[in-house]
């Protein structure tokens, strides 16, 4: 059986033993049924894992002991800030989920004219919750023992005024927005870069002035081949080519 990988939002340290909060509780001993002794790998965002026992497993609490500290650096090689237009439901979390996957370093949720309920700031602030929850699952799922920066949605106009200075701006970052009418594709790119930001848009992409406005604040415009691709598919298409351009996927 394979050993389960929980994220614990605490600081670990080998010889301590910790208390599973609620959702990790609900996963390792619920659903998984696991009993006192049963192996677990722990990690906390502090770029390695922990290897732990299950020293409690009862019906409404349960605790581990942490046995080793095991560094494993899973930090994308190449940059990458995901601009994604906000999607309903399903598709948001598709997305999100494959892009930390595929090894995105930051995530920006950006409300674009085609954005449903993107002025509904309780609703924002609840996806935001249940976002978080899906990215923190794809690490539990893919290895990845760092996890992925998600930020606060905002206006895309907003984000395009400030992207080259605000979180994760390089000199040499390389902007990069899909746009099915652009004239090359990824592999029409010479230089490497050293770190990318990438609009998606939503359900129905970007309108035509904000592709627009994307290109007059630097950002180069690509499309992915002949066919126009869903919200969810755009990115991950994306993502995959840019980690095998670029970083390393396939290392």
């Amino acid at each position: 059986m394979r050993v389960p990988r929980c994220y614990l939002d605490h600081p670990l340290a080998v010889g301590r033993e910790v208390a599973l909060d609620e959702r990790v509780h609900r996963h390792v001993v619920q659903v998984l049924r696991l009993r006192t002794g049963a192996p677990l790998i722990l990690f906390n965002g502090d770029g390695a894992e922990y290897t732990a026992t299950l020293i409690q497993a009862e019906r409404r609490a349960s605790a581990a002991r942490i046995e080793a500290r095991v560094p494993r650096d899973t930090r994308p090689a190449l940059p990458v800030t995901l601009a994604q237009g906000i999607a309903k439901g399903d598709r948001m979390d598709y997305g999100l989920q494959k892009a930390t996957e595929l090894g995105v370093s930051r995530i920006q949720p950006v409300i674009t004219r085609r954005t449903v309920g993107g002025d509904d700031e309780r609703r924002l602030d609840k996806r935001m919750t249940h976002w978080r929850g899906v990215v923190i699952s794809a690490c539990e799922q893919c290895g990845r023992n760092d996890i992925p920066e998600l930020l606060p949605p905002m206006p895309l106009t907003r984000w395009l005024g400030a992207y080259r200075s605000g979180p994760g701006a390089e000199e040499q970052a390389l902007g990069l927005v899909l746009d099915p009418r652009a004239t090359h594709g990824l592999t029409g790119i010479r230089d490497r870069p050293a770190s990318i930001h990438l609009l998606i848009g939503p359900e129905g992409g970007l309108e035509e002035n904000e592709i627009g406005q994307a290109i007059h604040e630097g950002m180069t415009p690509v499309r992915l081949g002949p066919r126009i691709l869903r919200t969810e598919t755009a990115g991950v298409a994306a993502l995959a080519v840019i980690q095998a351009l670029w970083g390393d996927l396939g290392d």
